[in-house]
């Protein structure tokens, strides 16, 4: 019997361990104005990602104006319904897997996390066409049979004012797609979601600061690292969801891991090894861990010669010492998968 209660032990073990299954490799996919040919997508596979999200876009005026406009002749292809499917077909026929992650672009952009109404009627305009986008993409990922589905991102103070509408928007999103979903919150705001037990993935934008150092070590991003996953591994386990990253990613700039969420387009001197060491210093921290799903870096320009490189401080990896941290990294875990 004392060997029998072992083994039923060690069978649980196994068994949550292997929850999360294939970690996702990802990378996020910037939509462009032309439709991608193989030559876009071979710079992608060569870093050995697994995954990518694609993101078709809606815009809004204000923050306080309801109307989400999309799928429009005036948009970039890749932001577009049919944009979008060309790239996650032809991503898919080199086997990589699709997330679809629709997002909101506000004018003069201001950070959608504090879109909200002045009034009742605006709200309901709001829900309406906030709907509709994201009934409209639900259908895509669901036609292009895309793995996961992302219902939003960082929209904590639509949410908080109404939730109800949040519920119902997931169970009409499940009646049209049968993958799994998650939503994008704010690496500040998903301990405030208050729909994880309806998703299939808690999913975080991970922009937490780790470090005020103008040249933060691998050891002290490590340390910085440790309260916010803690946080992560609690809530993981109170909702019994595991975590994704649905955003992660360093600016190639001194302070790089100060303020990760900064897209202002300042003059800081480029350190590309920050970058580097701070992609690095997340694939040590997490991806061992079986609560966490994986995640997809911020970001990946379609046009690869041309993104990036040694002048460059913005988050792309593209030819610069962190693309070479994300090829060795992805490859590693693909050369140890049985």
């Amino acid at each position: 019997m004392k060997r029998l209660g072992l083994l039923f032990l060690c069978f649980l073990q196994f068994s949550c361990s292997s929850q999360v299954g294939e970690k996702i490799n990802g990378l996020s996919f910037v939509g462009s104005r032309e439709k991608v040919t193989q030559e876009h997508i071979d710079p992608l596979v060569n870093v050995n990602a697994n995954y990518a999200a694609i993101m078709p876009f809606g815009f809004i005026r204000s923050l306080n104006n309801p109307n989400v406009v999309f799928n429009t002749d005036r948009q970039w292809y890749g932001e577009t319904r049919a944009g979008a499917k060309q790239y996650a077909q032809l991503l898919q026929k080199n086997g990589v897997k699709i997330m679809i992650k629709p997002q909101i672009w506000v004018w003069q952009g201001e950070f959608t996390g504090d879109i909200t109404m002045e009034t009742e009627e605006a709200w309901l305009e709001l829900e309406k066409t906030y709907k509709d986008f994201i009934l409209t993409y639900a259908l895509l990922a669901e036609e292009v049979d895309a793995e996961v589905y992302c219902i939003g991102t960082e929209l904590e103070e639509f949410i908080k004012y109404r939730p109800k509408f949040w519920k119902e928007l997931i169970e009409k999103v499940r009646n049209r797609y049968s993958g799994k979903l998650t939503y994008a919150a704010n690496w500040d705001e998903y301990t405030r979601t208050p729909f994880w037990s309806e998703l299939d993935y808690i999913g975080v934008d991970a922009y937490f600061p780790l470090s005020e150092e103008k040249n933060p070590t691998k050891e002290h991003m490590k340390k910085g690292w440790q309260k916010w996953k803690i946080a992560l591994k609690n809530i993981s386990e109170e909702k019994d969801k595991p975590i994704v990253f649905t955003e992660f990613g360093y600016r190639s700039m001194d302070y790089t891991a100060k303020k990760p969420w900064l897209v202002d387009r300042n003059q800081m001197d480029v350190n590309l090894k920050a970058q580097a060491d701070a992609t690095q210093v997340v694939f040590d921290e997490f991806w061992k861990e079986d609560w966490f799903a994986g995640g997809f870096i911020w970001k990946w320009f379609i046009q690869h010669k041309k993104t990036g490189g040694e002048g460059d401080n913005r988050f792309t990896p593209q030819n610069k010492p962190s693309e070479i941290v994300i090829r060795n990294f992805y490859g590693d875990y693909l050369n140890k998968r049985p």
